[in-house]
């Protein structure tokens, strides 16, 4: 590992470690909670999860853009981080699916305020050679924390409810109090901790935040993006295929943890690979591997199989995801960065409305009109998938 990475690498991505023990532990319960305790339908989930993402990033573009102009990150990173901590206890008490919504809706807004903040932040504290390294990095040590949050929940599962293979609403009451410290704690860290690197190539009125005054590579790029999302339905229809394939609940939590290590180990190593070989490269690599695991999906016929997969996924996740935030850093001036993180967060969140909500009309239909079977939004994921990377061997030079 390269010597003397900025302090901030290191604490921005603790950070992330502990807010994910939290939010990992409780958020891919939800849909089982929703299905099992509150007996919803798979197209209310996919309702909840769209609407959380996409209404919250309206705030990422207002975030990035306010971070430009006041050519600081770290105090809108600490509110985004704060208000999401804040709101996650108020599960213990949910009884509809219109509190989870809530409850969803203002943890989503918490990341859309700190996610451009943060990244900017964290691009800002690293040389360009090391970029890919850094987001690697900040990527694996969140999802270590998936991966401790996961842990400690299967744990509460298996002593609350003895391995049964529905979620009781006592064992999920359980996470969510289990939940709160490691929450708390990531707050206190990140206010005493980062180091403000202060924003570039500002304006004394401000960065324009019109896409016309970005680089086209990262228009075009953001565009690509966005469709591929549209097949990225939220991970939550994995969780529901695994049960519907067979996994109890406790199994569900092994296949969440087998992702999450899977994910954790190989982010950083790949990171390293896109600064020696180049993002494009390596981001083609993750979608189509994306492409190939959701036709796995949508063929599996145990959970078994579905768990195997779901494994697979956290290397498309460790090739994509912090590769795909070094290349918006690597398109876009210093100066300009809060707005590009906004517009890129909020181009896939603005996206996850239709993709959620198409997947679980899809999956089960609504109201008189039936849907497809559960299989249906995996075959959609993948064609759209393997259109994105078409577009982005085309189109991005």
């Amino acid at each position: 590992m390269p010597p003397r990475l900025h302090r901030n690498i290191w604490v921005l991505s603790i950070t992330s470690f502990l807010t994910d023990v939290s939010s990992e532990m409780l958020f891919n319960l939800l849909p089982l909670f929703l299905v099992n305790v509150l007996g919803v339908r798979t197209a209310v989930v996919g309702l909840i999860e769209g609407i959380a993402e996409t209404t919250a990033s309206l705030t990422k573009v207002s975030s990035g853009m306010i971070s430009d102009r006041l050519g600081e990150r770290k105090r809108l990173t600490i509110l985004g981080y704060g208000l999401s901590a804040l709101v996650k206890p108020l599960l213990f008490f949910a009884n509809s699916w219109g509190w989870v919504l809530l409850v969803r809706f203002s943890d989503r807004v918490g990341k859309g305020i700190r996610s451009a903040p943060r990244d900017a932040l964290l691009a800002g504290s690293a040389s360009p050679s090391q970029r890919g390294l850094a987001f690697g990095l900040h990527r694996a040590a969140d999802t270590a924390g998936a991966f401790t949050g996961l842990a400690i929940a299967a744990w509460i599962l298996w002593a609350s409810q003895s391995g049964g293979a529905r979620l009781t609403r006592p064992a999920f009451q359980g996470v969510v109090l289990a939940s709160i410290v490691p929450a708390f704690l990531a707050v206190v860290l990140l206010a005493l901790g980062a180091k403000e690197i202060a924003a570039k190539g500002r304006t004394a009125d401000g960065v324009d935040p019109q896409p016309e005054k970005l680089d086209r590579r990262f228009l075009v790029f953001l565009a690509i993006v966005v469709i591929f999302t549209l097949g990225n339905s939220s991970d939550a229809f994995i969780i529901l295929r695994g049960q519907e394939r067979g996994l109890s609940v406790l199994q569900v939590m092994g296949m969440l943890l087998t992702f999450t290590a899977v994910y954790s180990v190989l982010s950083g190593p790949f990171g390293s690979l896109s600064d020696r070989l180049g993002r494009k490269v390596i981001l083609i690599g993750g979608w189509l591997s994306y492409a190939a695991i959701y036709l796995g999906l949508a063929a599996a016929r145990t959970g078994a199989q579905t768990w195997a997969l779901f494994g697979l996924y956290g290397v498309y996740y460790a090739l994509a995801e912090g590769t795909a935030r070094a290349y918006v850093a690597d398109l876009v001036p210093e100066g300009r960065r809060g707005a590009a993180f906004g517009m890129y967060h909020a181009g896939v969140g603005l996206a996850a409305l239709p993709a959620s909500l198409l997947a679980g009309i899809l999956w089960q239909g609504i109201g008189a009109w039936g849907g497809f079977g559960p299989s249906a939004p995996f075959y959609f994921g993948a064609g759209m998938a393997l259109l994105a990377t078409s577009l982005l061997v085309l189109w991005v030079r």
